[in-house]
């Protein structure tokens, strides 16, 4: 049987769940072997409020997944959103005792975990410590100190600090769900891995996410990460603000706004109706779609001006910092019609549409390569990146202690053999034991 090496990225959302298993294939592109997909009842706002829907949630979009790729998930890679996610800028150094060796990962090392000794406020964690440039020695701008001799070794850091209830909470869900967890990153970090290329994020980006419950915020310069940002509101309050405006149900607002929303109210004519009907018995309600588009047009300027406020605080402003290609807008709230249109508009930047399909393979799906799946697909790559994985012979091969008891038993029933059918001599030693070899033999071929 031959062996597959794999691995899983889970995205825990305030909509939806998605588990997605992949591999890297000989040209460095993901190859996706399955998914799964479940809808998110335990989440609000990308924090869990419920355990018990969420376990559920998270068990139906890994069995989903792994009936899709006929595979066994163990352990997953998870994204980690929410209003708790605050940024902060932090410098630090370390003293070298020899300056004349050179420096090496131990270095790096020593220098990234003594940030994580930094006194956070009550009940919070950090999740990330990103390097962003090195000095060495007073020697500024160093993108790459391993190699180089010097003494005092200083850098400037990106910190992502969280929620420690809210990571924990997290991390209960998957256990309880029986899964391992194998690593957390922030959400905005792995779409933007998903949807940006190297050049942009040497020019300078805002990657924008929006999803249900939060619309994420990860800035690029000079191919590091500067600033990050979670908001609390995503497309699951434009559903919202259209159930209390037209007077409807969610599931009917969420409709209207994926067939008929528009973020740019100007399009619409007035006499232009959609019809939904009532409930039991009652008259069906009559909609135009220009007030439809006018709610939702008001909420995504609250949004965007809110993302806006962020880019403003990295200092887009100064021409040192400019984000030259502008923004990239992800996650299903992205394909609201004209939205690029009004964040052009509001912001007076480049922006497109951000696809997950530069890093998968040419024969994936079409529906993974939507904005919808960034972030699981980035969490997919990162679970690669870091060699979280898994492989199916695990599963085919019994395990170690099962082939060992075995082996005991039939050495013990071959010796008892030889004993009863030859007592003196060792004659027929060597048909018992290719009987036991072949009962073995038997043995491991069913195991797999």
């Amino acid at each position: 049987m031959e062996t597959t090496k794999y691995s899983v990225g889970l995205d825990i959302g305030t909509t939806k769940i998605v588990a997605i298993i992949g591999k890297e294939n000989e040209y460095g592109k993901i190859e996706v072997l399955g998914i799964g997909k479940s809808k998110s009842l335990g989440v609000h706002r990308g924090v869990v409020n419920n355990i018990t829907q969420t376990i559920k949630s998270i068990q139906q979009a890994v069995e989903e997944a792994e009936a899709n790729s006929g595979l066994k998930i163990g352990s997953v890679v998870v994204g980690i959103a929410g209003q708790h996610i605050r940024s902060l800028q932090h410098s630090d150094y370390i003293t070298r005792t020899d300056s004349e060796e050179v420096i090496n990962d131990d270095d790096l090392d020593r220098l990234v975990n003594q940030v994580y000794k930094l006194v956070m406020l009550p009940g919070e964690e950090i999740i990330h410590v990103l390097p962003q440039e090195y000095k060495i020695d007073g020697q500024a701008e160093i993108k790459e100190p391993i190699g180089m001799y010097g003494g005092r070794l200083e850098a400037n850091f990106h910190v992502v600090v969280g929620q420690i209830s809210s990571i924990r909470n997290v991390g209960r869900c998957i256990k309880s769900a029986g899964l391992d967890l194998g690593n957390i990153t922030l959400e905005p970090l792995a779409s933007s891995d998903a949807v940006l290329s190297k050049e942009e994020k040497e020019a300078g980006v805002a990657l924008i996410d929006i999803g249900g419950g939060t619309t994420d915020l990860a800035i690029f310069k000079d191919g590091i990460i500067r600033h990050t940002a979670v908001i609390p509101f995503g497309g699951g309050v434009i559903t919202e603000d259209i159930k209390e405006g037209c007077s409807i149900i969610e599931k009917q607002a969420e409709l209207l706004k994926m067939k008929f929303g528009s973020a740019w109210p100007g399009e619409n004519k007035d006499n232009e109706i959609v019809s939904i009907p009532g409930l039991r018995g009652r008259e069906p309600k009559e909609i135009t779609l220009k007030n439809l588009s006018k709610i939702i047009h008001a909420r995504v300027v609250e949004i965007i001006e809110q993302v806006y406020v962020e880019i403003k605080n990295y200092g887009h402003e100064e021409q040192k910092k400019k984000l030259i290609a502008g923004i990239v807008l992800t996650g299903g709230g992205s394909q609201l019609k004209h939205l690029k249109q009004l964040v052009e508009y509001i912001t007076g930047m480049d922006t497109r549409i951000g696809y997950p399909n530069e890093h998968l393979a040419g024969n994936s799906d079409e529906e993974i390569a939507s904005p919808l799946y960034a972030t699981a697909v980035g969490l997919l790559m990162n679970a690669v990146r870091n060699g979280e994985y898994q492989s199916n012979a695990e599963e085919a091969v019994v395990s170690e202690e099962q082939i060992e008891e075995s082996v005991e038993e039939l050495v013990l029933a071959g010796e008892e053999e030889v004993k009863e059918n030859n007592p003196q001599g060792n004659k027929e030693r060597k048909s018992v034991f290719d009987k036991w070899s072949e009962k073995l033999k038997d043995f491991l071929d069913n195991a797999e």
